[in-house]
């Protein structure tokens, strides 16, 4: 059996910044504090410069944002408050900007300004005095006062980014404006119509006086556990917003810390923990979570920095050594900006591999670590179309970047605007939808039928297996697809991510490995169902390990779940979501390779939620089917195998003909308003694209007549030999 230590390993972390760390919750803004009176008071800016509400005494309407320099929402909103300031009239309408952080430091607050184009006073609450004389709580958090001073408005900027029910989430756009609202309402002399909404955000940093008796304290007990759980994304140049390597770096967070610990939402764990045990658990266990709340409530003392930890030492270059080859999914960087939702985007590298290439180790690594969501690597086998355009819509690419002079690569990679040496230009698709194993329920690697070989998340490890016993096999003249998934920060960025690989000795290879999946592009979405279920399954034709498992649905996904039926009628479930969110869709290594014998069934169940109730839901009022971009859905239930070399199957584990399915069970998952046929609107991508061709009849139906012609269709030339 392949050791442990061969995992593929990534949790696609964040996403949208609403999860990127632990600074995120939706409050109720107290609406008692409508009508406050508000007194003067006076702060100086990150020049030293003395301001007051005072000098505001002209303005009909002045806006006070309390703001934070780390925390993501701060950053998004940043640009925002700064575009806001520029839209009313300055000389109706003053802005001004509080940092109560005791974190913060005047240089940050300085940086901050300027990175996000903000020209109104940023003032420095030393003491927070003013953060009290408001009763804020987070960053972002905006006031609104009228000409008397009085709070008119308070809560949120506006509705694009919050949290609920455990699960952070991004509209496309905000449905409403609150902040931008209230300013225009007072303006023109009437009352607020929505005075208060709830507030999202980090929770502001205040200067506290720890407890001189307390019996848990950052040197002697927590320093260790963010260490073992944390620190890994939150340190310099890793995605995490703050780092977290010494007492003065966190103090500031203590009870925002505390906070997404108490509620489990950090460390980014989703897995039901009565089935199951894997060796990437990140989740804390009752004891740390209960030394970590003791040591907030004690007011987060430091102890004696003698019983520190040693610090723990973190690979800062390849992790998986030096490759062999590095390939780029682009010849230039790619611009990404600074708000809004970006579609998939997708890069076709031709690596000019003209031998077959055994595959011990694979890394992707993004160019710009603050704003790549993900990054999924594909192979695609040199018989196969690319599989990518389901019109031919994306072009193949000419020979990518491949970086010959490693150590000149291994450097570019560390700055986001650095290219390659040599190389030719790639294309690449914007917004195009995939094809992701439209041919079979189940058995493809992932898009275009490739087989997944590598991914990044924040805070993941490579694909790896450093005693090269375990490989993965490549034919020659396959190509790579690089999936990249982006989410803006608040800062224009520009990207240039690649992937590497370190090749095995063929004749030391004991174990071979691949990626498949269990999945169906058979459903129909109805618009407001809040529990939508479709299965998919794959009986196994050979005794076969089992690595990993990574579910895998867009915004609407609301829980995943693995379960294999043995030969004998058993059932185990091996993996249970119960509360999916795509803003860290992770996968799930096993502590050891499950072993599945012959005959086993392997059964993937999702769930989703299309109701107005689901605030990631891009429009509830949409029949919803399968699509690569996340206003679409997806069904796949990837796991890898493992087999001893010379033993592994021709055809992947697990799936079946689109032949094996029935017209019937295929009408009935895409028949969402149940008139007994399948519309334009209710087909997935397949069926979309070849509408008018299955549609004999042209009634704007396809009938279940038609369905078994189809499935005979594409049952014959998705069979596998």
């Amino acid at each position: 059996m392949p050791s442990s230590k061969y995992a593929l390993w990534f949790s696609f972390g964040v996403l949208c910044a609403i999860n990127l760390c632990v600074c995120q919750r939706a409050a109720a803004a107290d609406s008692d504090s409508i009508g406050t009176s508000i007194a003067d008071f006076s702060l100086k800016n990150q020049f030293g410069k003395e301001y007051s509400l005072a000098d505001a005494k002209d303005a009909q309407v002045v806006v006070v944002a309390f703001v934070g320099t780390e925390c993501p929402l701060a950053k998004l909103y940043a640009p925002r408050l700064a575009q806001l300031a520029t839209t009313f009239d300055s000389s109706k309408v003053a802005f001004l900007a509080i940092d109560s952080n005791q974190q913060d430091s005047i240089e940050e607050i300085a940086a901050y300004a300027s990175r996000h184009g903000i020209e109104f006073p940023i003032l420095k609450d030393a003491g927070n005095q003013v953060a009290d004389l408001f009763s804020a709580e987070r960053t972002p958090e905006v006031f609104v006062l009228d000409k008397d001073r009085r709070v008119r408005y308070h809560g949120r900027v506006d509705d694009q980014y919050g949290f609920t029910d455990g699960v952070g989430y991004q509209r496309p756009d905000p449905t409403r404006n609150d902040l931008a609202e209230a300013i225009g309402e007072l303006l023109a002399g009437h009352e607020v119509k929505v005075p208060a909404t709830s507030i999202v955000g980090c929770k502001i940093g205040r200067v506290r006086e720890p407890d001189a008796d307390a019996k848990v304290t950052y040197s002697k007990e927590i320093a260790r556990i963010f260490q073992n759980h944390c620190v890994e994304c939150h340190r310099e140049g890793r995605i995490g917003p703050f780092t977290m390597n010494s007492y003065d770096e966190v103090v500031g967070w203590g009870e925002m810390i505390g906070e997404v610990v108490e509620q489990q939402r950090m460390p980014p764990w989703h897995a039901n923990k009565q089935h199951g045990t894997f060796s990437n658990d990140l989740s804390l266990s009752d004891e740390d979570r209960n030394l970590i709340a003791q040591w907030v409530e004690s007011g987060c003392p430091e102890g004696d920095p003698a019983d520190l930890p040693a610090p723990r030492e973190f690979s800062e270059g390849w992790a998986i050594g030096q490759p062999d080859e590095i390939f780029y999914m682009n010849d230039t960087p790619i611009d990404v900006p600074a708000e809004g939702v970006i579609d998939y985007e997708y890069f076709v590298v031709d690596p000019g591999w003209k031998e077959d290439k055994w595959i011990m180790a694979a890394e992707a690594k993004p160019g710009s670590l603050e704003t790549v969501h993900h990054i999924l690597v594909f192979v695609t086998p040199p018989d196969s179309d690319d599989g990518m355009p389901h019109s031919g819509r994306l072009k193949r690419n000419r020979k990518n970047a491949h970086a010959e002079n490693k150590d000149a690569a291994i450097a570019s990679t560390e700055n986001e605007n650095a290219k390659p040496d040599n190389g030719k230009q790639g294309q690449r698709d914007r917004g195009q939808r995939g094809r992701s194993g439209d041919r079979r329920g189940g058995g493809g690697g992932g898009v275009g039928n490739g087989n997944l070989i590598a991914g990044y998340a924040p805070g993941a490890n490579p694909m790896i297996a450093t005693d090269g016993k375990t490989a993965m096999l490549v034919k020659a003249g396959s190509k790579l697809i690089f999936q990249m998934h982006y989410t803006p920060n608040g800062t224009p960025h520009t990207d240039l991510s690649c992937v590497a690989f370190k090749y095995a000795d063929p004749d030391k290879i004991e174990y071979v490995t691949r990626s498949t999946s269990v999945l169906t592009t058979f459903f129909a979405i109805p618009p407001g169902e809040r529990n939508y279920e479709v299965s998919s399954e794959g009986t196994f034709e050979n005794d076969t390990l089992v690595d990993s498992l990574t579910p895998h649905m867009h915004t609407r996904g609301k829980s995943f779940r693995y379960e294999v039926v043995y030969p004998t009628g058993d059932r185990e479930i091996l993996l249970d979501v119960p509360r999916y969110d795509f803003n860290w869709q992770t996968t799930y290594k096993f502590d050891e390779p499950k072993l599945l014998p012959k005959g086993s069934k392997l059964v993937c169940t999702a769930r989703w939620d299309n109701s107005e109730d689901n605030l990631s839901n891009p429009d509830p009022t949409k029949t919803v089917t399968w699509g690569d971009q996340t206003f679409e859905e997806m069904m796949i239930g990837f796991y890898f195998e493992v087999f001893p070399k010379g033993q592994m199957p021709k055809r992947p584990s697990g799936g079946f003909g689109l032949s094996d399915l029935s017209p019937e069970k295929v009408l009935k998952m895409l028949d969402a308003n149940k008139d007994g046929g399948v519309s334009l609107e209710e087909s997935p991508s397949m069926i979309a694209e070849r509408f008018q061709m299955i549609d004999r009849d042209g009634d704007g139906k396809i009938s279940p007549l038609e369905l078994k012609t189809l499935l005979a269709l594409f049952g014959s030339f998705g069979a596998r030999d």
